[in-house]
């Protein structure tokens, strides 16, 4: 039976694909693209940016340099070290200092950010790319919501493409700082706020993340789900990883949470359409049956990997469902997680564009779907 899903199928490439795709499609004479990327101490923040620049097309960025109180000096040398070389790779730019949290503590990061790309100019832009390599979550996601739907208005430019660098290790070698009040993510608060979901059967899908535990338990606390499916990452880089992930949460899954083996979901660590798919396969199997119950709703929460947490955001926008996460007040990179980097596995999704049939699948707005 054909599914009605707007991403599936959906246009993503991979490696060596996602290398030519860049070489070949974005110096096209008729393109003129606007860049979206992290400018922090992440290592991976210049690695798209130097594919793109290298290949001749005709760019613009915008730089976000997220701000939180009180950074770590070696975190900000290493993210001047990154600026210095976006500029350079860029001349075409504007650096965007975003503000995480408001003079009252409050997390504005991702109206920040979706106010300051509204301020682009797009009237020649035929391709908007963000690489979400070294974007936060709490900034991520607004930024890539506010393109989908001005797109789906008719009022933007036609081509929204997201990027990753893939690397696993790295995302398992830095370490957020947990801020203490869990939240939802600016623009993901889905139809939690109706009154047609107080009786909603909720249903928790975190993913699962090394050294996460205490966040993720206070998000846990935040949403109050009926039920929990935590999401390990299989297949994976490390093939035990789900094994070691299941291990440091065993407390959890055995007293607050209370998951047993059946609940758990696997999602391919290197293909975020799997777990995109996964997420509305289960959404799709949950409405019927509380249908009459009150109805079902699911709440995601992406701290682990990017390249997953691409898949988790694309369910989000598609379904309209909650993500709640607890934003980070700080982050800690260790110097002795530093180590020579392999090259980059860039991995692409063709989001919206000139590629697909129309009209599309409609993205969905509150509990009735």
């Amino acid at each position: 039976m054909a599914r009605d899903w707007r991403w599936d199928p959906c246009v993503s490439h991979d490696g060596i694909e996602a290398e030519r795709f860049v070489a070949e499609y974005f110096p096209e004479a008729h393109r003129k693209t606007l860049l979206i990327a992290g400018a922090g101490f992440d290592p991976r923040a210049t690695q798209v940016v130097d594919r793109l620049a290298t290949g001749g097309a005709d760019l613009k960025a915008l730089f976000v340099r997220e701000s939180r109180p009180n950074p770590d000096g070696e975190l900000t040398r290493r993210a001047e070290a990154n600026i210095e070389r976006l500029k350079s790779a860029i001349p075409n730019h504007e650096i965007v200092p975003i503000e995480i949290f408001g003079a009252d503590g409050a997390v504005v990061g991702g109206r920040n950010v979706a106010a300051a790309a509204s301020r682009q100019d797009m009237a020649s832009v035929t391709d908007v790319v963000v690489d979400i390599s070294a974007l936060s979550v709490g900034t991520a996601f607004p930024l890539i919501r506010y393109f989908v739907e001005l797109i789906d208005r008719g009022r933007g430019p036609k081509n929204l493409h997201l990027f990753v660098a893939h690397d696993p290790s790295l995302d398992s070698q830095i370490s957020s700082i947990a801020g203490d009040a869990p939240g939802y993510v600016h623009g993901f608060k889905g139809g939690l706020t109706l009154d047609a979901a107080a009786n909603a059967a909720k249903l928790w899908l975190p993913q699962l993340a090394k050294g996460r535990r205490q966040a993720l338990s206070r998000v846990h606390d935040f949403v109050v789900p009926h039920d929990t499916c935590p999401i390990l990452p299989f297949p994976a880089r490390d093939p035990r990883l789900g094994d070691m992930l299941a291990e440091e949460y065993m407390v959890e899954f055995e007293s607050a949470w209370k998951v047993d083996a059946r609940d758990v979901v696997y999602a391919d660590e290197q293909d975020p359409l799997h777990l995109y798919r996964t997420i509305l396969r289960l959404d799709d199997l949950r409405k019927p049956v509380f249908r009459d119950a009150g109805g079902s709703i699911l709440i995601l929460s992406p701290l682990g990997t990017k390249v997953m947490s691409l898949g988790a955001l694309m369910a989000a926008l598609e379904r309209d469902l909650p993500v709640a996460y607890l934003e980070s007040i700080g982050y800690d990179f260790k110097a002795s997680a530093e180590r020579s980097l392999p090259a980059p596995h860039l991995i692409h999704v063709w989001l919206e564009g000139d590629v697909y049939p129309q009209p599309r699948p409609r993205l969905k707005k509150g509990l009735n779907q």
